[in-house]
């Protein structure tokens, strides 16, 4: 296939189109416009592209705003894609708070026109990023696919209303098929240290903690200790951006099978989770580092628990997690922070 893959420059997109090149035989374009993507990871995606070379493939990468629809509607015309993996979107739930119009322009509205591509363009398979932020403060733990949807920040919702589009664009076009694919908290790199989460003012717990053990901040904070929680701290579901890579390669897998369900949903994590206090702490024991937290008030849009219920995905999507450890998850996002500070 030719995999057409948006904000490939970005974190999570280049860990996939990593495995799309080194464990397919798709060729690959990137479209990314660079706002949080980087030159230097398209470079290193191109130097793992050139080590595993296959006859009658590509890589490619554009600089493009997906903002710019006249020339997205070009890029389709002049390219054979027969596949959309969806990534670039604004993800700081803070920032969607306080700036939900750029959220819902950036993430809804031009999904809707990139899904308005792929019909137009005979695109038959799309894979989209979307969050577990869909669920809100849920009232069941761990969460499934089916537990009630209620986000409680304008990145949740710009999510959700992508998912609805992607829905009623599958049940109105025939030979559009999508997999939606709720991310719970992906963290970690790439274990050869290639690529790695380069977000600017990054705001992921991890990547933070990260950047103080190095002394590349000299604080971190830790906000609210007074959750309904076994330590008073947030848990989540960590998740090792190398296994949830892995989940949009079954995806793709899936999307070519007779007895699929288009558009279907899937959780993607581990099925347990560690609080915020126990990942800090996990980061100073990896470190050795006993770095300085200093504890702040709760920040806005931010739900006590949220945990995936993965059964789903590891039965119906043949999804095996290879990564899941704490520890590993915490040395590999160090030892990345180490390199590009």
């Amino acid at each position: 296939m030719h995999v057409l893959v948006t904000g490939g420059a970005g974190y999570i997109g280049s860990h996939v189109v990593k495995q799309l090149i080194e464990d397919t035989n798709d060729s690959v374009t990137i479209l990314d416009n660079l706002s949080t993507g980087h030159n230097e990871t398209v470079e290193s995606l191109k130097k793992i592209f050139d080590e595993n070379r296959r006859d009658g493939r590509m890589f490619n990468f554009i600089q493009a705003d997906l903002a710019e629809f006249s020339n997205i509607d070009k890029i389709f015309v002049e390219n054979n894609f027969d596949a959309l993996i969806h990534f670039a979107a604004s993800i700081v739930v803070p920032e969607s708070v306080e700036n939900p119009l750029k959220y819902y322009m950036n993430n809804t509205v031009n999904t809707t026109n990139v899904i308005a591509q792929c019909v137009k363009h005979g695109v038959g398979k799309m894979i989209f990023s979307s969050t577990a932020a869909v669920y809100g403060d849920a009232k069941e733990s761990p969460v499934r696919e089916t537990t009630p949807t209620a986000p409680i920040n304008p990145y949740g919702w710009t999510k959700l209303m992508s998912e609805q589009v992607i829905k009623d664009s599958c049940a109105a076009h025939e030979g559009f098929d999508a997999v939606i694919l709720r991310y719970f908290n992906v963290a970690g790199a790439d274990q050869q240290n290639r690529i790695g989460q380069s977000f600017p003012n990054a705001t992921h717990l991890i990547k933070v903690a990260a950047q103080t053990a190095i002394g590349q901040r000299e604080k971190m904070y830790l906000f609210g200790e007074d959750y309904e929680t076994k330590d008073g701290t947030c848990e989540r579901d960590y998740i090792h951006v190398d296994d949830l890579a892995s989940a949009h390669l079954r995806a793709l897998e899936y999307l070519d099978r007779e007895d699929k369900i288009s558009p279907n949903i899937f959780n993607i994590g581990y099925g347990h989770g560690f609080s915020v206090a126990e990942v800090i702490n996990t980061m100073k024991e990896v470190s050795g580092v006993d770095f300085k937290v200093e504890k702040g008030p709760r920040r806005a849009g931010d739900p006590a628990i949220l945990i995936s219920d993965n059964s789903k995905t590891i039965e119906i999507l043949k999804w095996t997690p290879a990564f899941d450890d704490i520890n590993l998850i915490c040395k590999t996002a160090l030892d990345w922070e180490k390199i590009v500070s």
